[in-house]
């Protein structure tokens, strides 16, 4: 797709705030992280920003932060705070199971399929859908709560821009909605720092999706600089903490989540929809998020 001023981000940083008192150079302000998004935007793609410094509560980095557009994967953390926030209601049993042979095929995404146990229990297939993107664990979660609830859920948090529209499929048909789901990045940026204050829905209902986040399997994008095992419960040795969730569906990238450090924390979001026409265009943009992790790490640690 070639450049058109239409596409090009507008993107603004701002020198985020530390902890403890400790200047920081501000010289930088995300500058590797602007400089990529640039260089993709330039070349037709869409990109989108929203990076929030916790303690503040500011948004130090934003950029076409209230464009939807597709996050794949990331489009089930909203199920998963209407799932949670059902157990704790105790609208639905946890241990309630759940056949996969009742699914349609969701495609090659996640490990249930090659799993002996053709049945698990509602919580087992959250903990899936979180922390492996298991698309057949999100398609039950979504058939037992169904698509009126999460729509509902998503504007009671402040998500009006953002959709749930359809389950994982195999193939999109015409008849189908053209992506699993479509976000923003201020919004997605806005529930992670929600989560990290433990006030969506309760204390208790943020808790159990934090968990559910904080094993990811995918550490590809903005986790793959943090040097995490990403399976790990336990606290790392240079006290940095890191939970989120990644989306991935062809030409488009997404991730939202909380890195948190001795120096100061943030609440991110970042999306990138382009053409996936090659390797080279798919690496150019996982290096975005690349630069995003390393401009991260160095304000937090």
């Amino acid at each position: 797709m070639p450049a058109h001023p239409s596409h090009r981000a507008d993107l603004r940083a701002a020198a985020p705030a530390t902890r403890g008192g400790r200047a920081r150079s501000s010289t930088r302000r995300f500058r590797s992280t602007v400089e990529a998004l640039e260089a993709l935007s330039l070349e037709g793609a869409r990109v989108s920003v929203h990076v929030i410094e916790l303690d503040r509560g500011e948004a130090v980095l934003a950029g076409d932060d209230h464009m939807p557009l597709p996050v794949g994967g990331l489009g089930v953390v909203p199920l998963l705070v209407e799932v949670a926030a059902q157990f704790d209601a105790g609208m639905l049993d946890p241990f309630e199971l759940s056949d996969r042979s009742d699914l349609d095929d969701a495609g090659a995404s996640g490990v249930w399929r090659l799993l002996a146990a053709p049945t698990l229990p509602l919580a087992d297939l959250a903990v899936l859908a979180s922390s492996s993107g298991d698309a057949l664990a999100a398609n039950a979660l979504l058939d037992r709560v169904g698509h009126e609830q999460v729509t509902r859920r998503l504007v009671s948090l402040g998500m009006p821009r953002s959709a749930l529209l359809d389950r994982f499929r195999e193939e999109r048909g015409p008849d189908d909605a053209p992506h699993v789901a479509l976000g923003t990045a201020r919004e997605y940026a806005a529930l992670f720092a929600a989560l990290a204050a433990r006030t969506v829905v309760s204390r208790d209902v943020s808790t159990r999706v934090t968990d559910w986040l904080t094993p990811s399997a995918d550490a590809g994008l903005v986790g793959a600089m943090l040097g995490l095992d990403p399976l790990s419960h336990g606290e790392d040795e240079h006290g940095l903490v890191h939970f989120g969730r990644t989306g991935r569906e062809p030409g488009a990238r997404a991730e939202a989540g909380v890195i948190a450090g001795r120096r100061a924390a943030f609440a991110y979001a970042m999306i990138i929809a382009f053409d996936d026409l090659s390797p080279l265009h798919r690496h150019r943009a996982h290096s975005a998020f690349h630069a995003l992790g390393n401009d991260l790490m160095e304000y937090a640690v």
